[in-house]
């Protein structure tokens, strides 16, 4: 019998938070983003909850207007590296921008980390949105959003192509005969494309898992069709089940028209659980951390959405202020979306930036309502698995030593990890190396043709 379908579920480690003020909080670490003992401590949580992955998110551009994380944080390949060493299953997963770097140069990068973890690495590939990142890598203007989808699909055609520079026996080290490696089974890649020009090998070969899992989060019409094509793994995120359920069919259906397995294509909501003994506490947690953020903190968090636009010159109790296309060129999705909802429900620009600010989990009461919820989901195809935020300072802890146990229990989620790759743990297959498949094909049809 088959074995029915588990949830898959991640950890986004988020230093001080992805809001301007949990820091303030008491039980919050005001160092945290730097603090690689408090990052240690996260993953072997994570991983003593059989958690599917971790994951580093990044940026690439900062004002003094900034949330307190983005000032001050660990660069993701770096930290995914050391954070390697001090665990042995788990998933580690890093955002790299296809806008501002080089492929060969992520290739080996998270090649090497995937050869370090022993197959355990992903990529979050993103194409930056954030016009200001131009101006720190010496760039004239900040590639449109169409654009930098199309940078990116080379990008990953390249790196890609760079991973199977060598075939997976290429190596054969044999002493006696003083033979390293096996010519027939390298290969250089002599990419020239529109953005890009590699001559490659890479000097790296691949690990167990063939290659490092690809993730996506985009949720514009050119992000989602991205994904459907080319991610292994897309991060998502949405209020309702509604919602989500239409973004995940949506996807699976691109993901088919584009000749992909719908279920290697794998759909993680974000969520971020507030755990309490009683549907009271969780709601006192909250408003512990909802109250920390002030009304000039809201208004800076919801700039950065818009291109970090000055909100404070606009009344605050008046209706949210027409904006145009701005934003349009940052977090499209993100940004279409507040300003069609502001629209919809009537909000002032200081409900739209409180709302933004200090979003009221739906996944919020007891162990077993947030198992209840993501439940539900699952089971009502909105969701693969769930990538889990952090929305008060103990919120992996929580999730880890009271939900994971409830879901274990109903059957939905592991007791022990399945593999020691993360394409193992999230039932991907292993892609073959591509020169390796045209040998196999090539030996078949030399086969057939002998038989004829």
């Amino acid at each position: 019998m088959a074995k029915p379908k588990q949830l898959k579920l991640g950890a986004l480690l988020h230093g001080v938070g992805g809001g301007t003020s949990m820091w303030r909080h008491p039980d919050a670490k005001p160092d945290a983003s730097v603090n690689f003992e408090l990052y240690k401590q996260w993953v072997q949580k994570a991983e003593a909850g059989k958690l599917d992955l971790i994951f580093i998110a990044d940026g690439l551009y900062i004002t003094d207007k900034s949330i307190p994380h983005f000032l001050n944080r660990f660069e993701p390949i770096t930290i995914l590296s050391a954070l390697a060493a001090v665990s042995s299953h788990i998933g580690l997963v890093g955002t790299l921008s296809t806008s501002y770097s080089e492929p060969f140069t992520a290739a080996r990068q998270f090649a090497s980390i995937d050869r370090i973890s022993g197959g355990r690495a992903g990529w979050n590939v993103v194409t930056s949105p954030l016009e200001g990142s131009a101006l720190n890598y010496g760039k004239r203007e900040h590639p449109d959003h169409d654009k930098r989808y199309r940078i990116a699909t080379e990008y990953l055609q390249v790196t890609r192509g760079l991973w199977d520079s060598w075939e997976d026996d290429a190596f054969v080290r044999n002493k006696e005969t003083g033979q390293f490696f096996d010519p027939s089974k390298l290969h250089t890649l002599n990419h020239e494309g529109e953005f890009f020009s590699v001559k490659g090998p890479l000097n790296i070969a691949r690990s167990k898992q063939g290659q490092p899992v690809i993730f996506q989060a985009g949720a514009s019409e050119v992000g989602k069709s991205y994904a459907a094509k080319e991610a292994d793994a897309v991060f998502t995120g949405h209020e309702t089940l509604a919602d989500a359920a239409a973004f995940y069919s949506d996807v699976k259906q691109r993901a088919a028209a584009a000749g992909r397995n719908p279920d290697e294509v794998l759909i993680f909501p974000g969520i971020a659980p507030i755990i309490g003994a009683t549907p009271e506490e969780a709601e006192r947690k909250y408003q512990e951390v909802a109250s920390l953020v002030t009304i000039e903190n809201a208004l800076d968090y919801l700039g950065r959405f818009f291109e970090h636009h000055d909100f404070s010159q606009y009344p605050l109790d008046e209706p949210f202020p027409e904006l145009g296309d701005l934003g349009r060129n940052s977090f499209q999705s993100g940004t279409d979306k507040i300003k069609q909802d502001a629209k919809e429900r009537g909000l002032t620009l200081r409900q739209a930036a409180l709302q933004s600010a200090t979003p009221r989990s739906s996944f919020i009461g007891t162990p077993e309502q947030v198992a209840d919820r993501i439940q539900e989901w699952f089971e009502n195809g909105a969701a693969d698995g769930f990538m889990i935020a952090s929305a008060v300072p103990t919120g992996l802890e929580d999730f880890v030593d009271q939900v994971v146990p409830i879901l274990q229990e109903r059957g939905l989620f592991r007791t022990e990890y399945e593999s020691d790759t993360l394409r193992g743990n999230l039932g991907l297959p292993v892609p073959e190396n591509r020169y390796t498949a045209e040998r196999r094909a090539a030996a078949a049809a030399s086969g057939t043709a002998a038989g004829v």
